[in-house]
């Protein structure tokens, strides 16, 4: 099978609390379900139809098989999902205050290392990663060996001279600074692969960690002149922004009751996977994207909460937001119009 998008990095037990707004120890019962961002962005896009496969480790125990009965129940191909002997699956709670916009996490199984950060570049399939549409990783995937060197060697798998039309390879700067011992060692390490890829998306925080500290034209145009292509940078309460070398695109937050903020990245991510794999115009990519983001962010869970095209399309109409037209589901996005929504 060649996946429309490939990821590789966390997967986690999301432990997350049925009482709302209130402190962690004082939640008195919890739902389990799929967790770790690069996990929740292949359950993103399945749910919009697009043939996903997750790249990862599990501890060899029973949140380990969980996390597989959960993948397939997605549809996401779990076939490089192996476990490891020496490390339990980690498992992530978190306390939900929307009324103080207060999603505090709590990493379990994490440190030293964890399961997912032992992928060996040895155990990669090349050819798989190569021929995906879509290879998506994550900053924190670099954090420390062996994950570091599989992510730099699936990367050199797919140089940007040898993508076809229609292949994109996304970074997410997904920066979390407790895997780190400083911002200046992720910011060495995002300069060994952004070589490699055609899409980054991040924060101002995050952008900042992968370029350097500006404005939100100035990272985009960084990371632009280290060779990607589509830089997407998340503008908080004012929305989203896509620049390219020809186009600088900005789509407004689409307003919702928050519940739980933590998935709405994740969604997003798979909804842009969506939006670029159907060849919509970016200004549209953005829009859906932003929508499905939206759709998460009012619910509970992560993975369990990610909405179908309908859901998102719906959402649009419901706020007097453009839909995104059908497309032609393999053609490349139209990036190219010069000087459009400057």
């Amino acid at each position: 099978m060649t996946h429309e998008l490939l990821t590789i990095g966390r997967i986690s037990v999301d432990i997350y609390p049925n009482d709302i707004g209130v402190d962690l120890e004082d939640v008195t019962s919890f739902g389990k379900y799929l967790g770790g961002s690069p996990s929740n962005v292949a359950v993103a896009a399945a749910r919009h139809g697009r043939r996903t496969g997750v790249i990862t480790r599990t501890g060899d125990d029973a949140f380990g098989k969980y996390l597989h009965r959960e993948l397939h129940k997605f549809n996401v191909d779990d076939s490089f999902v192996t476990p490891v002997q020496e490390w339990p699956t980690a498992v992530t709670f978190c306390a939900i205050k929307p009324a103080t916009d207060e999603f505090p996490l709590y990493f379990y199984g994490r440190f030293p290392t964890a399961p997912d950060l032992q992928i060996k570049a040895g155990e990669l399939d090349l050819e798989a990663i190569r021929d995906a549409r879509i290879f998506w990783s994550t900053v924190t995937g670099l954090c420390q060996e062996p994950s570091r060197s599989a992510h730099i060697a699936a990367h050199e798998a797919r140089p940007r001279t040898g993508l076809a039309e229609g292949q994109f390879t996304i970074l997410d700067l997904d920066y979390r600074p407790m895997f780190w011992a400083s911002e200046a060692e992720a910011r060495a390490e995002v300069a060994k692969v952004l070589p490699y890829v055609t899409v980054a998306i991040g924060n101002d925080k995050e952008c900042a960690v992968a370029v350097g500290e500006g404005t939100p034209d100035e990272q985009a145009d960084r990371l632009l002149a280290a060779g990607v292509e589509i830089a997407v940078v998340k503008l908080g309460p004012e929305g989203v922004m896509a620049k390219t070398r020809t186009q600088r695109v900005v789509s407004a937050p689409v307003p919702v009751e928050t519940l739980n903020g933590l998935g709405a990245g994740d969604s997003f991510g798979g909804a842009f996977v969506h939006g670029l794999l159907s060849g919509w115009p970016l200004s549209e990519v953005l829009d859906f994207a932003n929508a499905a983001g939206a759709i998460v962010a009012s619910r509970l869970s992560c993975a369990d909460a990610m909405p179908t095209p309908g859901e998102v399309t719906s959402l649009l109409a419901e706020r007097g937001r453009p839909v995104p037209g059908a497309g032609v589901s393999g053609t490349a996005p139209q990036l190219a119009t010069e000087g459009a929504a400057l």
